[in-house]
C-alpha cells in the first residue's frame, strides 16, 4: 500500500459546502474520500484533456500552414448550401 501523507487544502466556500454535504448525506465517509475521488476522476481525465489540447493545436497548425485567408461572398455560400440542401431533399423524396 502506498505511504499516505496528510496535506492541507484550501477551499472555496461553495466547495467545501459541497464537500461538507457529501459527507452528510451518507455519500462519503469523509472530507478525505470525497478528495481522493475527485483526484482520481482528475487522473482519469487529463489524458482526454491532453488529447484535447493537442487536436486544437493540431487544427491551429494546419489552418496556419493552409495559408493566407480568403475574402468570402456570404450570399455565394448561402446560395451553394440552399442548393445542396434542395438536392439532398430531393433525393430523399425520390429515393
Amino acid at each position: 500500500m502506498p505511504t499516505v501523507e496528510k496535506v492541507s487544502v484550501a477551499l472555496s466556500s461553495d466547495l467545501l459546502e459541497m464537500v461538507k454535504k457529501a459527507v452528510s448525506t451518507g455519500e462519503y465517509a469523509s472530507a478525505s474520500e470525497v478528495i481522493r475521488e475527485a483526484l482520481r476522476d482528475w487522473k482519469l481525465r487529463q489524458p482526454l484533456r491532453q488529447a484535447e489540447v493537442e487536436r486544437l493545436r493540431k487544427a491551429w497548425t494546419d489552418g496556419v500552414a493552409s495559408g493566407e485567408s480568403q475574402p468570402f461572398d456570404i450570399e455565394e455560400i448561402k446560395q451553394r448550401a440552399r442548393g445542396r440542401f434542395e438536392k439532398n431533399s430531393s433525393a430523399s423524396r425520390n429515393g
